[in-house]
């Protein structure tokens, strides 16, 4: 009886992932279809973005009274933002545009959500890789110093990222005015989000105000990790990982209250 309930189970999450992998294919023809570059696009806008941040820093000689290099400053830091603020715009709205799937038996709406956040997590992720080689390469910036804490500081804010997507992008499908009013609230939000500053050249009122943010935890950890003893960070990780849990909870409850709602059918 166990044997047969372990082989549904890898039998049902196989179906499941060759369903997300079927709409992240579909998404990316989608969006950026067959002609010039195509796909590439996912990973050349992003790099495009951080190049550009990075040319305009290093031309204005901009370091925020630190030693850290110009580049893996704007790298760390606009790669970071990349992470969380650009993935509730994907997500929002997705479930009605795509709502002919979702009368196939295997396609649900955390489907659907599950690869855009893997399509969008997926092309930052690249794009850093990339320029982080290609930088190090051309001398501007030194390899991280604790790759392991970099590696854990991104994954926990592509958590937070995916978290705050389910989140929004749930109850957006249900009141519209949130997907209206994430686009602004993000431009305000983003100066706030640490990618543009570190937090411990900020006056301690100013720090203990600012570290109620959740994505500056993960910004600071990403940073110690790349740049070690070049900085004080300032960072709590299970406030973070409270917030991963929290908003993951929440948002799953609205996609599923979305699943069974009569507004998709």
């Amino acid at each position: 009886m166990a044997q047969t309930s372990q082989t549904s189970l890898a039998t049902s999450l196989a179906i499941q992932w060759r369903v997300i992998w079927a709409m992240i294919l579909r998404e990316m023809l989608t969006r950026y279809g067959r002609n010039n570059i195509g796909v590439l696009w996912l990973f050349v806008e992003p790099m495009l973005f951080v190049a550009v941040i990075t040319g305009i820093w290093s031309a204005t000689r901009s370091i925020h009274n630190s030693d850290i290099p110009i580049a893996a400053f704007a790298l760390t830091g606009y790669s970071s933002m990349l992470l969380w603020r650009t993935l509730p715009g994907r997500c929002m709205g997705a479930a009605e545009t795509n709502k002919t799937l979702l009368h196939h038996r295997y396609v649900k709406v955390l489907d659907i959500f599950i690869a855009r956040i893997i399509l969008e997590q997926g092309a930052v992720t690249t794009s850093f890789a990339i320029l982080g080689v290609v930088m190090a390469m051309l001398g501007w910036l030194d390899p991280p110093e604790d790759l392991l804490q970099l590696f854990a500081g991104w994954l926990l804010l592509a958590w937070f990222g995916a978290s705050l997507a389910l989140t929004l992008a749930g109850l957006a499908e249900r009141w519209e005015v949130i997907q209206k009013f994430w686009s602004p609230f993000s431009v305000i939000l983003f100066p706030f989000s640490g990618a543009a500053f570190l937090v411990d050249a900020l006056p301690e009122k100013a720090r203990n105000v600012i570290l109620y943010l959740p994505m500056v935890h993960g910004v600071e950890y990403i940073r110690e990790g790349f740049f070690g003893t070049r900085m004080v960070a300032h960072y709590d990780l299970f406030y973070l990982f409270v917030w991963n849990v929290s908003l993951t909870l929440f948002g799953l409850a609205q996609v599923r209250r979305i699943g069974t709602d009569q507004d998709l059918a």
